[in-house]
């Protein structure tokens, strides 16, 4: 109970405590169209667009209500075909935009804040994760890019019962919705025909890490195109897995592997994987390490089954630790993105910096790679397209310091479950974001 002697004084020190431990910042996301033809980088409730083919910056269109984001978005995603692009969040909405005219053509409430998307292979079907652990799907048959916006409804896929879904993804054959989840777990469902009934079908569950899984992805070669899937962990591994059987096929420490980072157990979440990246058309992955300035390159032997570091790619002479990484099918590039919004006691509430890598051709072996951080002029758009994603053409320096910082505490106060007094169960009830939206 609250001291009843000052309960308003008491109410008010949780709440301060609160704030300061859970303050909602938001890794800054980066999105790549599988042909390169644009580019999207959400910052906070900013969603930003630039096109590569046109050199330009695109303008959104938005005439569904609410107009925009109103919150923090926590998850962007292009379709496999380019044809659609969806975004989430906090504000507890989906927005669904044609990545041609870049309209938004449909906007989903959800009962909850969104942590993950993906878009069905054929593009029928959008699913969306919450953060009380539900999948959605909303059915895309009867929409096309040029009309008006359609308000539709979601319905309820599968659930993962309270834990928080991390990430979303489709099997590369679309038989399969890969969810994973803060309590350690990956399930494969099967997506079935009929989605909106709901899918009851589990495939296998992929068990074996020991922190929550942050990122999964799949390695596809055109030898073996149902692919591997491979997943990144608050426990600094990847594992390789058969989403058939559900087994663990190999695992990476990459942390300590890398050579680049020490991890005692003492400082939590110090080599965290906050994100992978498959490289199309190759059996590399890109990962990305809390605190590690640069990325660290694995190769996965199809044959053999196994992964292996073919290579860190350090970033010299700045503070660019990576929140999100994309790649596209029609390029050897590899596009990061750093930077948060919501920084606490900073001058700049949100910031956010562009880079990528090349050298990812269709022809090289792992071992042939010759990965290089582009300067800003060599990236397709320039200084123009840089000025556009990230707000400015430069940053200061010390800003990425504190976002790398807030970004890994941020991330360990979402998904390393804690333990709450009865004062703070209860004034988190009060306060909770979650009540339901009617639809």
């Amino acid at each position: 109970m609250l001291n009843e002697a000052n309960p308003k004084m008491e109410e008010k020190q949780i709440e301060e405590k609160e704030t300061n431990r859970n303050v909602e910042v938001a890794p800054a996301l980066i999105a790549v169209h599988p042909n390169q033809n644009s580019v999207a980088v959400a910052i906070g409730s900013d969603l930003r667009v630039y096109d590569l083919l046109g050199d330009c910056a695109v303008s959104l269109p938005d005439d569904s209500s609410p107009p925009f984001h109103k919150d923090s978005i926590r998850a962007i995603r292009y379709g496999a075909n380019g044809k659609l692009f969806v975004s989430a969040g906090d504000d507890k909405v989906v927005k669904i935009w044609s990545a041609e005219s870049w309209k938004c053509i449909s906007a989903v409430c959800s009962e909850k804040r969104v942590s993950a998307v993906a878009i069905s292979n054929d593009g029928q079907h959008v699913c969306f994760a919450d953060k009380f652990g539900v999948v959605w799907v909303v059915d895309l048959r009867d929409i096309n890019g040029n009309q008006a916006v359609v308000d539709k409804k979601a319905a309820p896929l599968l659930a993962h019962y309270c834990s928080i879904i991390t990430s979303l993804e489709f099997s590369p054959d679309g038989q399969f919705i890969i969810s994973a989840d803060r309590d350690f777990k990956i399930r494969v469902t099967v997506f079935p025909k009929g989605p909106l009934d709901g899918a009851h079908e589990i495939q296998s569950f992929c068990l074996g890490h020991t922190e929550f899984v942050s990122c999964l992805d799949f390695v596809c070669t055109v030898d073996y195109p149902q692919g591997y899937l491979v997943s990144g962990s608050g426990d600094s591994t990847v594992r390789l897995w058969d989403i058939i059987s559900g087994s663990l096929l190999d695992t990476c420490e990459v942390g300590a592997k890398a050579g680049h980072l020490e991890f005692d157990g003492s400082d939590e979440g110090y080599s965290t994987v906050t994100d992978l990246c498959t490289i199309p058309n190759s059996t590399l992955v890109a990962v990305a390490i809390q605190s590690l300035q640069g990325i660290v390159l694995l190769n996965c032997d199809i044959s053999a089954q196994t992964l292996s570091v073919a290579k860190v790619v350090s970033i010299k002479g700045e503070n660019f630790v990576p929140t999100n990484l994309g790649s596209s099918s029609s390029s050897g590039l590899l596009w990061m993105v750093t930077g948060a919004a919501n920084l606490p006691r900073f001058d700049h509430p949100s910031a956010s910096r562009v880079k990528v890598i090349s050298g990812f051709k269709k022809s090289s072996s792992p071992e042939a790679v010759e990965a290089n951080v582009l300067e800003d002029d060599d990236i397709p758009g320039g200084v123009k397209m840089l000025e556009k994603l990230q707000g400015s053409a430069s940053v200061e320096e010390k800003v990425f310091v504190t976002v790398a910082e807030a970004v890994k505490t941020a991330m360990c106060n979402l998904l390393i479950k804690k333990q709450y007094s009865v004062e703070k169960r209860e004034f988190r009830k009060s306060t909770r974001n979650d009540k339901k939206i009617k639809q």
